[in-house]
């Protein structure tokens, strides 16, 4: 599949820096997971083996350490109990598909002329308010894990080895989530079509992939094309990330992956902690696929120190978000977007930068 702006010849490295910063991609996407594996009838080794591959296939195309995550809406909704997992399906499908059609038909470059740097610069603040959100709720889960991860956070800092914090905070994690289990048994991954159940498309499941939707046109397509220029000066368009989008969505939920995008806050994650190649997505999709054998140790790892992490990825994030041209603006849609949604924060800041631009108060002043 040609995907028209990538820039697929830069050369993978494998190196601390690129595993620890696959690893900060990890603290993005293991917390909803292991929610939905706890929640749902969902199958925690098909949805990593789906992660996995689709990383190591991002990768090498982009030759960029891209994030593949969940879409967050539609994994949310399941989480509360709002979609049941047939509904999730369904409205991943839709999503897939509508993302597919238009990063083929150039859609989301058309829109984009219509939606101002601030307004994705929002849609950045939001998800890193969000995630910051996330992280502090994790960590009061569990106030002594917190404070020991923050402690080996900064104390491998002050070695002079912050890029590393991901692995000492992840590799305690790990050895906690192990000794709790025991020695665990491998799961042999059963092939099949729809192995935890089917689509159950309904007005539901509709409606959750609208408001999917509309947060993965702001974040995972608009504010992460801007992301890949801002950290790697790369010219990856919106379009071409709607169409690889909708390509691993359609191909992985019929086989028990989850509906899944390219996120800016793993994109900022993995740069936070030190990758700068494709070679994070080779590393961290060979991880993913080897713990799917062992999914039962995933579902122990303590959230309290996976939260820790989330912020130090929320604040990365966030320092790319106030580059703006109107920070008035980006600061508006970051609270709506914390307040509702992120879809309606993108809705309503496209529509605030229009009306701005029409009477001529768009622009610089209000920085």
């Amino acid at each position: 599949m040609a995907l028209a702006g990538v820039r697929s010849n830069r050369a993978l490295r494998f190196d601390v820096g690129e595993l620890s910063g696959a690893l900060g991609d990890s603290v993005t996407v293991l917390p909803i997971v292991v929610a939905l594996g706890a929640l749902t009838p969902m199958s925690l080794p098909h949805v990593l083996v789906a992660f996995g591959l689709f990383q190591i296939v991002w990768g090498v195309v982009y030759g960029l350490p891209l994030s593949v995550e969940p879409m967050k809406a539609l994994a949310a909704l399941a989480i509360a109990g709002a979609l049941s997992y047939g509904e999730l399906v369904a409205a991943g499908l839709v999503a897939g598909a509508v993302l597919l059609l238009a990063g083929r038909t150039n859609a989301i470059s058309s829109l984009e002329r219509y939606v101002g740097e601030p307004v994705v610069r929002g849609v950045q603040l939001a998800v890193a308010l969000l995630l910051a959100q996330t992280g502090v709720e994790l960590g009061l889960g569990n106030l002594a894990l917190a404070a020991l991860a923050v402690a080996l956070t900064l104390g491998v800092a002050a070695a002079g080895q912050p890029r590393a914090a991901t692995l000492a905070v992840l590799g305690v994690g790990g050895a906690m989530a192990a000794a709790t289990v025991g020695v665990p048994t491998p799961q042999i991954l059963a092939l099949g079509v729809f192995p935890a159940g089917g689509p159950a498309l309904t007005l539901g499941s509709v409606e959750g992939a609208t408001a999917q939707l509309a947060m993965t046109v702001g974040n995972a397509a608009v504010a992460t094309s801007l992301l890949c220029s801002d950290l790697f000066d790369a010219d990856v368009s919106a379009d071409d990330l709607s169409t690889s989008m909708g390509v691993m969505t359609l191909l992985s939920v019929p086989f028990g992956g989850l509906p899944m995008c390219h996120g800016s806050g793993g994109l900022a994650g993995k740069y936070a902690f030190g990758a700068r190649t494709g070679g994070a997505n080779v590393v961290l999709g060979v991880l993913y696929v080897v713990t799917a054998l062992f999914a039962e140790v995933v579902l122990a790892f303590p959230m309290a120190l996976l939260g820790v992490l989330l912020v130090l990825v929320a604040v990365q994030l966030g320092r790319s978000a106030i580059r703006t041209e109107s920070l008035v603006l980006t600061v508006g849609v970051g609270v709506v977007g914390v307040a509702t949604n992120v879809g309606v924060a993108f809705v309503v800041g496209a529509a605030a930068w229009l009306l701005a631009t029409k009477f001529g108060a768009a622009g610089t002043g209000d920085r």
